[in-house]
């Protein structure tokens, strides 16, 4: 399984529909439920957030790899939780 970092801003609204397209996909599909994601919240940690080539939360990584950034839809969560599977 490939590790997935999440950066988000608390106040995002954008980022609050996010963790909750995740934990809905979870619920819906138990072979999500394992993936453990990173959540770095950027305000809180900026030299975290700073290593990483991104303007837009949320951004998801997987293994690495930005997978995607700004505006999400539920699809589109899932779409990154399956992407921690291959």
């Amino acid at each position: 399984m490939k590790p997935v970092k999440l950066f988000y801003l608390k106040a995002c609204p954008f980022c609050k529909k996010a963790l909750r397209y995740i934990e809905e996909a979870k619920a819906a599909h138990p072979e999500l439920a394992p993936i453990e994601i990173e959540m770095i919240e950027e305000s809180e940690e900026p030299v975290v957030a700073d290593r990483y080539d991104y303007y837009y939360v949320p951004t998801f990584y997987v293994g690495g790899e930005k997978v995607h950034e700004g505006g999400i839809y539920p699809d589109e969560v899932e779409a990154v939780l399956r992407q921690a599977l291959e």
